[in-house]
């Protein structure tokens, strides 16, 4: 009896030269990638910033005219926003080098007729390869020979199933389509789950089925994010009114006054107030802390922005197998004699009429499986009937059946203790189980109605029989050995259906959950997926994912124009028997329709879509170095959960980032009015550049830190996403960091007029104003503090970074008024107590008036 698929023997392969040669001139075996980002580049792509050339370029004026101090501050402060930059960008690089599998499957092949283990990069066209379970197809290949050969291609079909294989005569000298059962073809990348075999390669690298899905990645152009955006086109705008007003500003102090140095110097001390440089430092540390924050929860940040992008995605596609699911079976049904017996991994105790048909789908079974189901039907068989006489561990295996292409189904020979008989064990496709049997047709009807109301179900569905072959009946006199008598075929033998087995993908633990978090929080959920609508309707089901518009196959797909397919997909959320391509298509309708799009997956046929969408999220531990590349985060456990805190990060950080835009705003228009108006009104300079530097390169930076350190707001998955065409720079924001600004900036300005008057000299009445505007910024921190929040409620928040900024502000200000040569430095003269009590209490009386305004709604909410 032939077992094998085929016996022909084995060709000697490709000889060591010729595989040289070949590896020389066609590359290696590898897939495309995208290379790591190396610092010089990270480097330039961070000084190309407007905002820092601009500072870059004041630096070196400072430079220029002799005053080291204030252009060592100014150029010292931008190679610490360089520096931060590139160590989260290169320690993320690295963290995804970590995470990557082993550099290079190993495969054996046949070289000069040995069989050679080498690594895979080095397999070349034409190589014989040998494959048995467990291994990682290396390269796109056609069956010369296998044995009861099951592979697993869900990495490009994203069926969980495995499919069995089977040679051709004449032997293709092209390859296939992947999935389908009974093909010769193995896929680079799929996995071997039983048997074993040789194959013939035929593509390599790029010219494989996942080669082929990497070069697509390529030809999607990755856009940055609205932040990006935004922040881009508010800093032009910005550089543009500063570089005016600052040459504005130099001609009439020169003009008036007939000193154009100190023109140049106000000009430059202008335009250092105006440019908002804590723009670079708020969206490095926001975005680079909320990576480290989000690492915490394991998920890798390939892309930083992408956190912010997350927290504004109104959609998320997901694929089902092994992101919804665990790509890992479990029995979930038992049918026998009529009887319908649901389980799952808790049960420990089956009635007795359903013992039979789990024993003999066990005895059907190899015994250490490799194959998903049959891992299944052991770990089922080892909770349920362990306690039993239904487990037959003593039992020797004579023979066995392979599935083949013209039966589904594989039966097994068992010798009985008595040695007087053989107990066949037979599992398969429950039509093939039929046929064994041979059933009636009304027999037949009765069983595919159950079958269909299995499947219906999304379970994967098996028949079970067994059958009894007495050994003295049928052994020749010349045999040598016990399978002499066995029959040639399954067929042979008086099989009994014993019922079926239905195995289920559970769905992974907290997706439901996270699924109906991501609900409340106003997005909505769309599984794309490769599998069969009854499966995929299955899943959804039990994962609370409703589907008002009902199933959308890929045929569907494929007869829509996108015009069309746009009208349809606002009501559909189930998307099944999807090729990458349409995954991808799916992606780039929902964008044009003005969709912020998250996809997850872990496939190379999820890399395109991956890295077509606004964030592509990987699964890390089964996901591929394809997908993880195409992604901008990674799921470093693969928990499908680390979406919502995810998003509730991003939220967060678009939260924060909107408090610190309204300080940052609110503290300028104070620093801009003092630069401005003593000049224009022919008043002595109030503000010197070393006064800007410290409330911009160590009070309003060092902010940063306290509002990315804000917890988030209470209601923060309770609100629909952002409009997708809202801008961060609402006006709300900015009117209310410009109003709170006016109000500190007539308390400052009102002071130093007030102790002119008095007849205090310049540099003690510059003490005063200094002073103000130093409280004055400190009470902004706690007015800017919570969205929702009262002043005394968001004074009583916890944020140890809060008291460090407060504390290090007013030892600075109190450094600078009370000792000799930091006054001087400062151009504070000698300022007396009570003068400057009182203008931190004015500051304090209008931070206090502000607080009330803004609790009584008066004040725009940012």
């Amino acid at each position: 009896m032939n077992m094998a698929t085929n016996d022909a023997p084995i060709p000697s392969g490709l000889t060591a030269q010729a595989a040289a040669e070949r590896l020389l001139s066609e590359g290696g075996n590898e897939l495309p990638s995208t290379k790591p980002r190396n610092i010089a580049a990270i480097a330039w792509k961070v000084v190309s910033e407007p905002m820092l050339l601009l500072l870059i370029a004041c630096g070196g004026i400072y430079l220029l005219l002799g005053d080291k101090h204030e252009a060592m501050v100014l150029l010292g402060f931008v190679f610490v926003i360089i520096g931060i930059t590139l160590f989260q960008e290169h320690k993320t690089e690295r963290a995804l080098e970590a995470l990557r599998d082993l550099s290079s499957p190993r495969a054996l092949v046949i070289r000069d007729g040995v069989q050679t283990r080498i690594a895979g990069r080095e397999v070349v066209r034409g190589d014989i390869i040998m494959l048995s379970e467990g291994d990682r197809v290396p390269a796109d290949a056609v069956l010369l020979s296998c044995m009861n050969m099951t592979v697993d291609e869900s990495l490009l079909t994203g069926e969980s199933v495995p499919v069995s294989k089977a040679i051709a005569n004449p032997v293709p000298d092209t390859m296939g389509q992947a999935g389908g059962d009974a093909l010769p073809f193995v896929f680079s990348g799929s996995l071997v789950v039983q048997g074993k075999g040789s194959a013939q390669v035929l593509s390599i690298g790029t010219e494989t089925a996942i080669g082929q899905i990497g070069k697509a990645l390529f030809a999607v152009e990755e856009q940055p994010t609205r932040m990006q955006k935004e922040t881009a086109h508010v800093v032009k705008i910005v550089a543009i009114a500063a570089v005016a007003l600052a040459v504005f500003l130099a001609i009439w102090y020169g003009a008036t006054r007939g000193e154009w140095l100190n023109g140049l110097l106000v000009g430059i001390t202008f335009a250092m107030a105006v440019i908002p440089e804590e723009m670079p430092i708020v969206l490095t540390l926001f975005l680079g802390l909320g990576a480290w924050r989000i690492s915490r929860q394991r998920v890798l940040t390939r892309r930083i922005p992408a956190i912010e992008t997350l927290g504004s995605a109104t959609v998320l596609c997901v694929d089902k197998t092994g992101t919804l699911t665990q790509n890992r079976m479990a029995v979930a049904q038992l049918f026998s004699a009529g009887k319908q017996l649901a389980c799952d991994e808790t049960t420990r105790a089956l009635p007795e009429d359903f013992h039979e048909v789990l024993e003999y789908a066990i005895l059907a079974s190899h015994r250490d499986p490799f194959d998903p189901m049959e891992v299944a039907i052991q770990e089922a068989g080892v909770a349920m009937l362990g306690q039993t006489e239904h487990l037959h561990d003593s039992w020797g295996l004579v023979n066995e059946y392979p599935l083949s292409k013209e039966l589904l189904a594989m039966s097994r020979v068992w010798e009985s203790q008595d040695r007087e008989h053989y107990v066949i064990a037979s599992k398969g496709a429950p039509e093939a189980i039929a046929d064994l049997c041979h059933l009636s047709d009304q027999q037949i009807i009765a069983l595919t109605a159950q079958v269909n109301l299995m499947a219906g179900q999304g379970l994967r569905v098996l028949g079970v029989a067994k059958a009894i072959f007495l050994a003295h009946t049928a052994r020749p006199q010349n045999s040598t050995t016990a399978t002499d008598q066995l029959p040639e075929i399954q067929h042979d033998f008086d099989f009994e259906l014993l019922g079926l087995i239905g195995l289920a993908d559970p769905v992974r633990p907290g997706v439901t959950a996270a699924i109906k978090e991501c609900q409340s929080a106003g997005i909505r959920v769309i599984m794309i997926t490769g599998d069969y609508p009854a499966t995929a309707l299955s899943i959804a089901t039990q994962c609370g994912l409703f589907s008002a518009g009902g199933v959308m196959s890929g045929a569907d797909l494929h007869s829509l124009s996108d015009a069309q397919l746009q009208g349809r997909i606002r009501d559909v959320n189930i998307f099944c028997r999807v090729v990458p391509e349409q995954k991808l298509r799916l992606v780039n309708v929902l964008k044009n329709a003005g969709e912020i799009v998250a996809m997850t997956g872990d496939g190379v046929n999820d890399a395109p879509a991956l890295k077509a969408a606004h964030i592509g999220v990987a699964m890390g531990k089964r996901g591929t170095d394809v997908a993880r590349e195409s992604a901008a985060l990674v799921l470093l456990d693969d928990d499908f959960s680390a979406i919502v805190a995810a998003v509730k990060l991003g939220r967060r950080i678009f939260d924060n980032l909107r408090k610190t835009i309204s300080f940052i705003i609110a503290a300028h228009v104070p620093v801009i009015g003092m630069s401005l108006i003593p000049v224009m009104m022919g008043w002595p300079v109030v503000l010197m550049p070393v006064h800007i530097l410290v409330l911009q390169l160590i009070i309003d930076p060092t902010c940063s830190l306290v509002f990315e350190a804000e917890t988030e707001e209470p209601d923060v998955m309770q609100r629909a996403p952002r409009a997708t065409d809202a801008s961060i720079f609402e006006r709300p924001i900015l009117l209310s960091g410009a109003l709170q600004g006016l109000a500190l900036l007539a308390t400052v300005l009102a002071i130093f007029w007030l102790a002119r008057q008095a007849g205090i000299a310049d540099e003690p009445a510059r003490a005063l104003a200094f002073t103000s505007m130093v409280v004055g910024n400190i009470g902004l921190i706690f007015i800017n503090r919570s969205l929702s929040r009262n002043l005394l409620e968001a004074i009583s928040l916890p944020n140890p970074a809060l008291w460090l900024v407060c504390g290090s502000a007013l030892l600075i200000l109190a450094a600078s008024l009370l000792v000799p040569t930091l006054s001087g430095l400062f151009y504070f003269g000698h300022p007396a107590a009570m003068p400057v009590a009182l203008s931190a209490l004015a500051s304090a009386a209008c931070i206090a008036l502000l607080a009330l305004v803004k609790s009584r709604g008066y004040l725009p909410a940012s």
